[in-house]
């Protein structure tokens, strides 16, 4: 206990000690000496001379009116009285116009900080994180926002050193709301920043904001991709790459989503090369001017979950309002790699769960989010699985 005491003390004499090494800390003293002589000053001889200060109230209030707002309750009669009065004038005019200035400064700081996304983001939870930039990054946002409508501007967490660019895109009305973290998203406290451990999803897209080789920004949405499953492993993680030979390190990083442009680039290539106009049903497909058009991807009634294919093909056709046509199915969506890791610690746990652990290994080869097309009748949907479906613009 007389320790934790003699800190304490330590510590107050070290602060003491150090507002004391400031120049300033005498300035303000002198000031506040002065401010304190003036008014006994003009207590002392204004008493005597009728001018309306009888009592020390009367002269404290003489002083605060003309110190902080700058002119005379009542006037002085004495010589003395008026030079002290001047000289409390003239100190408030300019020591508080220079607290002023220092208040509004403080402000704008403040505010230059939140514009370069030097300050921290707080009060958000369950927002949605991209990091990164590159050319076209506006026709992206405009995809995500026009993809997700549960998502508006102000649950979007831009991360990247991009600051211009950012600053430029929210003067834009339909991009105001944006919020910016200036700096390395690969860096822990720039995440942190970003308000990392509540945010419920995230994309990483390759990153040109500086000159980088390929190998660096493919390097970097390796590495962030770690530190944000460590950070947060619950978080839905959507990464780009460009070359294929990351992308094992991703998956053992269990990222949920992996975009290869480079693949995907060679594919709609060597589909249009045949003549047959599949690049024009691909672009049909992925590239809906909304959110309800397209391919997408429905929930499952829980009562089918261990049912087949066959009795929900017949359900959603059975339907009055269709999501659309059902082509297949979407196994293992949500964080799929954190409920696998869940469930082997609650097998270790229970030596009863061993069953768990088998069932487990049989799906450990399988990917996070795997589609399955056109799958037998007779498939039976397991749990976690979602719906496929294509559904065509409205008339």
């Amino acid at each position: 206990m007389g320790k934790k005491k003699n800190g304490k003390v330590r510590k107050f004499f070290h602060a003491l000690k150090i507002i004391f090494k400031t120049p300033a800390t005498y300035a303000y003293i002198a000031i506040m000496l002065l401010i304190i002589s003036m008014t006994i000053i003009v207590y002392n001889v204004e008493t005597k001379t009728g001018s309306g200060i009888e009592t020390k109230f009367d002269s404290f209030y003489f002083m605060c009116v003309a110190v902080f707002a700058g002119y005379f309750e009542y006037v002085c009669e004495s010589l003395p009285g008026r030079a002290a009065a001047i000289a409390l004038l003239i100190t408030g005019t300019f020591f508080f116009s220079y607290i002023r200035g220092k208040i509004t400064a403080l402000f704008v700081d403040i505010q230059e900080k939140k514009d370069k996304g030097l300050e921290k983001i707080k009060d958000m939870n369950g927002h949605f994180i991209i990091c990164g930039w590159r050319p076209g990054f506006e026709k992206i946002l405009t995809t995500v926002l026009r993809s997700n409508p549960d998502i508006s501007c102000d649950m979007i967490v831009l991360v990247n050193e991009a600051a211009e660019q950012v600053q430029l895109l929210r003067s834009q009305d339909a991009f105001k709301d944006l919020h910016y973290v200036s700096g390395d998203f690969t860096d822990e406290s720039t995440l942190k920043r970003a308000e990392i451990k509540s945010a419920e999803r995230i994309l990483i897209i390759s990153d040109k904001s500086k000159n980088y080789s390929e190998l660096e920004i493919d390097s970097r949405t390796v590495l962030t991709v770690l530190t944000v499953k460590n950070l947060n492993p619950g978080i839905y993680v959507v990464a780009e790459l460009i070359s294929r030979k990351f992308e094992k390190h991703l998956s053992m990083a269990h990222c949920d989503e992996i975009i290869l442009m480079q693949d995907y680039e060679k594919c709609l290539l060597a589909t249009a090369s045949s003549g047959q106009g599949y690049s024009h049903v691909i672009t049909s497909l992925i590239s809906g001017n909304d959110a309800s058009s397209g391919i997408l991807i429905g929930d499952i009634p829980e009562k089918f979950y261990g049912k087949t294919f066959g009795e929900l093909k017949k359900y959603e056709a059975d339907k009055i309002e269709q999501q659309g046509l059902l082509v297949g199915l979407l196994l293992n969506t949500g964080n799929f790699h954190l409920r696998r890791t869940e469930a082997l610690r609650e097998a270790q746990i229970n030596p009863d769960m061993s069953k768990v652990i088998d069932n487990l290994l049989k799906v450990k080869l399988l990917k996070s989010n795997e589609p399955l097309l056109a799958p037998s009748l007779d498939f039976v949907i397991p749990n976690h699985s979602k719906a496929i479906f294509v559904r065509g613009k409205s008339n």
